[in-house]
């Protein structure tokens, strides 16, 4: 990935300008990248998480649609753009020392997960104590799936790689 510094904002300069002050100077990592959470406006339910870079930040808070970086296929994402369930947002906050985003969207009744859930956050590990660790066995907390993947992204490539 080309990475762009994060010019077009403003310089992090001082800590207590970083953590107290109104600019938004947010901290990209090595790779240029900023993880996002994104939780739904109506439901408060976790969607995904995902990453975005400077590029992606600008064309999110511009078009008020979700945009982040495909760190598999190294390019930006607009997100829902070929399922059709775009994430509006709503809300973008920072954390404290701005490197980490959380996006509020709305999907309507729509999905944010490429295999067809409505959060990519599906599945729930149990608590406990572990016998054997390679025998942990998750619980389905989603049990239909919003739409077909293999229908919705037929002739794509899967958006993730093993």
């Amino acid at each position: 990935m080309c990475y762009k510094k994060a010019s077009m904002f403003k310089k992090r300069e001082n800590v207590h300008d970083i953590e107290e002050g109104d600019l938004l100077s947010p901290k990209f990592d090595n790779n240029g990248l900023i993880p996002v959470i994104t939780t739904c406006s109506n439901t408060k339910e976790i969607l995904m998480h995902g990453y975005m870079n400077v590029e992606a930040l600008k064309l999110t808070i511009e078009t008020k649609e979700a945009h982040y970086w495909s760190r598999s296929r190294r390019s930006i994402w607009h997100k829902g753009k070929t399922s059709g369930f775009v994430q509006k947002v709503k809300e973008i906050r920072i954390d404290d020392d701005q490197d980490s985003l959380w996006l509020t969207v709305d999907i309507g009744e729509g999905s944010s997960c490429h295999v067809g859930y409505r959060s990519c956050f599906y599945r729930s590990v149990p608590l406990g104590k572990i016998q054997n660790a390679r025998e942990i066995k998750m619980k389905f907390e989603e049990k239909e799936k919003k739409f077909d993947p293999d229908i919705v992204y037929k002739g794509q490539p899967n958006p993730t790689k093993v």
